[in-house]
């Protein structure tokens, strides 16, 4: 049987030094901590920052899709 489910979306921006996986997995685990039964998550935008002609900084804005409890 499959259940019927409403779900809520947050919005949140990861960062990261290292990589955009890196930014997106550090603010999925972050937000897990705060916000429970997270389903999906959808990269709206990516963004860096760049310092003397090299990538310094990663920054990736998430929507996030969690299921509402009954």
């Amino acid at each position: 049987m499959t259940e019927d489910n409403t779900y809520g979306v947050s919005e949140i921006v990861g960062t990261s030094k290292t990589s955009i996986d890196d930014a997106i997995r550090t603010a999925v685990t972050k937000a897990a901590e705060n916000r429970r039964h997270i389903r999906w998550f959808e990269v709206t935008q990516v963004r860096g920052h760049v310092e003397e002609g090299q990538v310094a900084h990663f920054q990736v804005s998430l929507k996030l899709g969690y299921a509402l409890e009954e």
